[in-house]
């Protein structure tokens, strides 16, 4: 099978932590590998944001990552990205026009516009993957969103056009049905986790001798990291450890200046961006990962954790709910004296810590390994083309 992926934003070789490079970069970058481990060949088209990027360069054996001319070689915040879409999807269309893939995989919805304008008249079927909703987010966010005002109407059509959408979680399933979308069309397949990766201690232990916390991810204010730093203050002689963000944010000396106002200096590190590879030795490191965003379409790093064997306390919010419900421990967001006793019970209890951490393992291992996920995806894709080959004989094409 040939599978066109668009990530409009999202190259799936660009180094994780910036402003705009998070899970869905993770994502592209496994599921475009494990899809050509089963077998497929796979061309990842994302925009070109540095006059040096190439043209294409092998991401993996069986991946390739195209580089596509769309507005100005330099970076460019998400957000700024819907004008050039046309031009986008005009390379789309001429490529696909010379070497026609049998399906196309959208992730993020300006991908969508672009990958529904380029295949329309060239009979490709396309999977829709929007990681993150509009509607969710201007819900949360108010007068802070920074989508294009037209995102909600434009993601509706998108979701509504698309021969099928893949959504990463149930809680993702009711608002695309309340946007109107077919529910007939909405599959629901996770994201995937390295499992080599992201792995138990071999040794069997883990863990530093002092009580320490681990908030990691970006650090901008809908991640939550503000409540976990004013849940320490409640939590006695335990670290909190911050991993993440980039030289030169603005985040980073808010949360610096947050530790301080609350008399916490001395007990909470902003370690910075971590290296990916580094990831789960740090993970491992801690006697609980605490991430409580205020939404969150999925949620890699609850899952990550999960399967490095460590006990995860998380917002009950999007993918959340489906992942670490029943192995971890859910509290609503935005309230920290509520983490609080949740952390001062979960550190207190040995004996409750290694049994999540077990229970993640085995949920991550048995749900979110790269092989189950690109197989499930992968059977998405062949219910497109054998819907489009059953109209092309209905057609007597």
């Amino acid at each position: 099978m040939r599978i066109a992926m668009v990530s409009e934003h999202a190259d799936p070789l660009a180094a994780v932590g910036g402003v705009d490079a998070g899970g869905q970069n993770v994502h592209v970058a496994g599921l475009a590998a494990a899809l050509a481990g089963l077998g497929h060949e796979v061309t990842v088209y994302t925009r070109r944001a540095a006059a040096g990027d190439p043209a294409t360069i092998a991401m993996a054996p069986g991946v390739t990552v195209e580089h596509v001319p769309a507005g100005p070689p330099v970076p460019l915040a998400k957000d700024d990205l819907l004008p050039h879409m046309p031009a986008f999807a005009d390379h789309l269309r001429r490529r696909w026009r010379a070497s026609r893939p049998d399906v196309a995989h959208a992730h993020f919805w300006m991908s969508g516009v672009a990958a529904l304008e380029a295949a329309e008249d060239l009979g490709v079927p396309v999977a829709q993957t929007f990681h993150a909703l509009g509607t969710v987010k201007r819900r949360w966010q108010g007068s802070a969103d920074t989508s294009p005002p037209e995102r909600l109407a434009i993601e509706r059509d998108v979701g509504r056009r698309a021969a099928a959408v893949i959504a990463t979680c149930s809680d993702e399933v009711r608002e695309l049905t309340a946007m109107d979308v077919p529910v007939d069309r909405i599959t629901v397949v996770p994201c995937g986790v390295d499992l080599g990766l992201f792995h138990p201690d071999e040794a069997g232990t883990r863990g530093e001798p002092d009580v320490r916390i681990l908030s990691i991810g970006r650090l901008v204010p809908r991640k939550g990291v503000d409540t976990v730093i004013e849940a320490l203050c409640h939590v006695p002689g335990a670290r909190l450890v911050i991993a993440g963000g980039e030289p030169g944010d603005e985040d980073t000396p808010r949360l610096r200046a947050l530790a301080a106002a609350r008399g916490l200096a001395g007990r909470v590190r902003l370690a910075g961006a971590v290296a990916r590879e580094d990831v789960p030795a740090l993970m491992r490191s801690a006697q609980v990962v605490v991430t409580v965003p205020w939404y969150e379409p999925f949620g890699m790093v609850p899952v990550e954790a999960m399967a490095c064997g460590v006990p995860v306390v998380a917002s009950a919010v999007g993918g959340h709910l489906d992942t670490v419900s029943g192995c971890g421990m859910l509290v609503p967001p935005r309230r920290p004296r509520l983490l609080a006793a949740v952390l001062r019970d979960l550190l207190a209890r040995p004996e409750l810590r290694a049994a999540l951490g077990a229970s993640g393992v085995r949920r991550a291992r048995s749900r979110y390994g790269w092989p189950r996920v690109a197989a499930q995806t992968e059977s998405v894709y062949r219910s497109l083309i054998g819907d489009r080959l059953g109209r092309l004989a209905a057609a007597g094409g």
